[in-house]
């Protein structure tokens, strides 16, 4: 694999630029390397160092993301290839930024003759050049996929669309192809040597009757003897080309090809052999959440998990990328899901050696409590824990129990969290997750039909067994290394807390069984398949945990829905200021971690979440409001199907959290959470009534003047505090130790939901004008400028200038000192030192100050004079109401 021709960019500079912060753009065919470059010179005077950017090879055709890669050999075409990105690296050298990039190693797309490795091995089978580099499972215990790719792509089942004629063989210049609609998929060139033979004998073509007859001697694809499977591949080449060559020279042999693909076509038992002949098995598509033999990302069919602990794979697929490190063009690696990989450590290992001085992120979602394994030759992760921190913190524990009984009354799925996660991971296991723990139940039997004192254990027994643990893991996953024997403490406690949840949950299932699972997820049982077994088990518990929570459980329970985020746990009402304190000085070993707030992943953008988190300071208030906005509502409940209680309550959340928000918008997010609470809809098991009920509910309400007014009402006292509860998020983002990242467009006000709703397009030209007012802008000024958000660019342009020209205070290695306040308001101060020479304090509960006032709440600054961002010193024992006068938040500086 070389890296393509393409424009050859400026040389690089010989010093990367240093890390201050970067800015996370989405990539696409509506935004492509040139739209990025252009924004190079805005981002340059907002102060970020380096552009961070999604996904940049080469993407199913249409991706609006990119993390469905196809070819790891190619820079995206739709994003403007090789030129494209050269233009974008010239105007970030000639800024004197660096560029971060989105890697994954995890999977790829599955996207016709696009992915020339997944074709090739739909073609050849076990026999495939590429048959390694895929993680499938060519040794199932059904016979009938023993060495097949289960494809489950048909709208029914396989005999009903055969016999429809929905099938057929067709011929592409050269080759024959199986077609279904758009779908088109190889044949093996082994099944079609009496095809082409009887075209041979009937144009009177006695090469063509040759070549059909050699292509029929083809080696067996299911041949594991390397010197065969290099011979087939070697002469299912020349033979091809030399078919190709036949019916392009000769008219009359293309059409007796022509006439024999037709014959075949039209008796469909000749057909229905040809395709059980093949290396695939077309199939229902809903065969896939019980049968499917791959790996997948999730549940997603279209993406096959690859076999990253090849050292082949990972040269292969990371070698363009590698080469971009090494020309000095890329300085950072975001990798994604790391979680998905057999050995995590392996390939942060192998992609350390490869790339030593990249600055290198996982986005890796660890629990509260939960340490970045430090076996991870990593800079640290891409911050969801920080996200969470930072809007927990914002909390007003006060508020729980009244929204706790708020909620109570209209949930639907039961208000317990831990039950409603617990039954939410069960189900997805047993669902759209089948086909994985089917996969392990096999391994598990294989196990205990070697040891006589547990082969009586059924494959039902096993598969529930297997279940209740995964779904009771308290972490994403453990990382135990079964080639070296590698079992930490850490993995011995989160597999042993998993067994002891499962065993207690399960009184009808024998303990021994559970005993069983943990000596081998503990690498305490010998063997090539109880290692197998605990390796793949890991695999599949980020997906339960991501499936399970985060796309299931967070939209069954909305007691405070901006607790919902990707990495938070909605069952714990908040963050203490202690608790924030300590998570922060945890990550002490990794002071160059990315500190984030808003991502391309989260479920709502920081500064819904800071608005929504204002309920807690006056719940009563919402009380009142729920049941305002119920009566507006309620004349667009209408039809046979009503939508929930709990489902209303959760649109009221939204429209309030996102206010002014139209209906397009919100009828789209209520479709997506309604079909991922999988309670009434799904979107394998779509309710047409519900659905339907929910769109008239959103759409009547949203254009109904009643009820526009109702949400003004709800929303206008939680505009301000939220905005300062924003800005004070911002500024913790951008001073605690790490790495911020700023989400595209969310330097000014950004009301945006889960995705597709945060992929808009962004105004650069809006934020480049108002940046040009910024620059020359006061506190005073700035503080006016609430409401349209220029106050939140004029905090982000003013901390990275500190961050640009305080190094030693921001940098990594500064010093990080939790303050202390005292008076009325004490516990709704937040506040820290960074290298003795830079002070941050917010107001983590503005509505409560807003309500009852600063009185005599002060904080006691170290020793020295200090200068705020207005222009105002201070020193020694200082009023919060005299610190915030000008602007909101405050960020000090040590006089010299």
């Amino acid at each position: 694999m070389t890296v393509p021709e393409r424009h050859v960019p400026s040389p690089a500079p010989m010093t990367a630029p240093a890390l201050r912060a970067t800015y996370r753009v989405q990539l696409h065919a509506g935004f492509t390397f040139d739209a990025a470059a252009a924004i190079v010179p805005y981002l340059a005077r907002l102060g970020i160092s380096h552009l961070y950017v999604s996904p940049i090879l080469q993407a199913a055709p249409g991706s609006t993301h990119g993390y469905d890669v196809i070819d790891h050999g190619a820079l995206n075409a739709e994003l403007g290839g090789a030129d494209g990105f050269g233009r974008l690296t010239d105007a970030l050298a000639a800024h004197g930024l660096g560029l971060v990039v989105d890697v994954v190693p995890n999977h790829m797309a599955i996207s016709g003759e696009q992915n020339r490795w997944w074709w090739d091995l739909l073609e050849h089978g076990p026999a495939s050049r590429y048959a390694d580099h895929f993680d499938v499972d060519w040794d199932p215990p059904e016979s009938r996929l023993r060495n097949v790719i289960l494809l489950p792509v048909l709208p029914d089942h396989y005999g009903r669309v055969l016999e429809a004629g929905e099938i057929r063989l067709a011929r592409d210049g050269g080759r024959l192809l199986v077609e279904h609609g758009e779908r088109r998929f190889p044949v093996d060139p082994s099944t079609i040597g009496p095809i082409v033979a009887a075209a041979g004998r009937a144009a009177g073509s006695d090469e063509l009757a040759f070549v059909g007859a050699a292509l029929g001697e083809l080696p067996s694809s299911t041949t594991s003897d390397r010197e065969l499977v290099a011979r087939r591949q070697r002469d299912a080449d020349v033979l091809g080309a030399r078919l190709a060559e036949l019916l392009a020279a000769d008219p009359a042999i293309a059409a007796a090809l022509d006439v024999e693909v037709a014959g075949l076509d039209a008796e469909v038992e000749r057909l229905d052999a040809l395709l059980e002949a093949q290396n695939y098995r077309l199939a229902f598509w809903r065969a896939a959440s019980r049968d499917l033999g791959y790996r997948r990302f999730f549940d997603i069919d279209e993406l096959v998990g690859l076999r990253m602990e090849d050292e082949r794979v990972f040269a292969r697929t990371h070698e363009l990328i590698l080469r971009l490190v090494d020309d000095g063009l890329i300085d950072g690696l975001r990798i994604d899901h790391p979680d998905g990989l057999r050995d995590p450590a392996g390939y942060f290992e192998r992609l350390r050696a490869a790339a030593p001085d990249a600055w290198i992120v996982a986005e890796k979602i660890l629990e509260l409590h939960e340490p970045l394994p430090v076996s991870w030759a990593i800079d640290g992760t891409t911050g969801y824990r920080f996200a969470n921190l930072a809007t927990g913190v914002l909390v007003d524990a006060a508020g729980e129990a009244p929204l706790s009984a708020a909620w109570d009354a209209v949930a639907d799925a039961g208000p317990g969290w831990e039950e409603l996660v617990h039954d939410a991971r069960v189900d997805v296991l047993g669902s759209v997750l089948g086909s994985d723990v089917n996969r392990l139940a096999d391994l598990f039997l294989a196990v205990c039909e070697a040891n006589r004192r547990y082969r009586d254990f059924t494959r039902h027994e096993l598969h529930q067994a297997l279940r209740e643990v995964a779904a009771a893991m308290p972490v994403y996953r453990s990382y135990v290394r079964a080639r070296d024997g590698l079992v930490t403490d850490a993995d011995r406690a989160t597999i042993g807390a998993a067994v002891a949840a499962a065993t207690a949950a399960r009184p009808d299932l024998d303990p021994e069984l559970f005993t069983l699972l943990q000596r081998i997820l503990s690498l305490e049982v010998d063997g090539r398949l109880a290692g197998e077994l605990a390796m793949r088990f890991q695999q599949l518990t980020p997906a339960a945990m991501a499936k399970g929570v985060e796309d299931t459980a967070f939209y069954r329970h909305h007691r405070l829905v901006a607790l919902n985020e990707v990495g938070g746990d909605p069952g714990r009402f908040g963050t203490d200021v202690a608790a924030f304190h300590a998570a922060i000085l945890a990550d002490a070993p990794w002071p160059r971690t990315m500190r984030t707030l808003s991502t391309h992943d989260t479920k709502r953008s920081a500064d819904v979440r800071a608005r929504l988190v204002q309920l807690a300071a006056d719940p009563m208030a919402w009380t009142a409001a729920v049941e305002r906005l119920h009566i507006a509502s309620e004349p667009h409940r209408t039809g046979p199907e009503l939508p929930t209680a709990a489902d209303a309550y959760l649109l009221f959340q939204v429209v309030v959290g996102a206010w002014p928000i139209d209906a397009d918008r919100t009828a789209a997010y209520m479709a997506k959470a309604t079909k991922e609470a999988k309670l009434r809809t799904s979107w394998t098991a779509p309710d047409e009534a519900y659905d339907a009920a929910v769109e008239r509910l959103v759409r009547g309400a949203l254009g109904d003047p009643t009820f526009r007014a109702a949400v003004d009402d709800v929303a206008a006292p939680l505009l301000e505090p939220g905005r300062v509860a924003a800005l004070a998020q911002l500024l913790l983002q951008l001073t605690v130790p790490g790495v911020p990242d700023v989400y595209q467009g969310s330097e000014l006000w950004d009301l945006s939901l889960v995705d597709p709703d945060n992929r808009r397009p962004v105004d650069y030209r809006a934020r480049d004008a108002l940046l040009a007012e910024v620059l020359g802008m006061d506190a005073p000024a700035a503080a006016a400028r609430l409401q349209d958000g220029v106050a939140k660019l004029w905090l982000l342009q003013r901390a990275l200038a500190l961050r640009e020209r305080r190094p030693d205070v921001l940098g990594p290695a500064a010093a990080y000192e939790p303050l202390a306040f005292s008076g009325r308001q004490a516990d709704a101060m937040l506040g820290f030192v960074r290298g003795a020479a830079a002070i941050s304090i917010v107001p983590r509960l503005p509505l409560r100050i807003a309500r009852d006032g600063w009185g005599d709440t002060a904080v006691e600054l170290p020793p020295g004079r200090w200068t705020g961002l207005d222009g105002a010193r201070h020193a020694g024992r200082t009023d919060l109401a005299d610190l915030t006068a000008t602007f909101p938040v405050a960020l000090l500086e040590r006089d010299a």
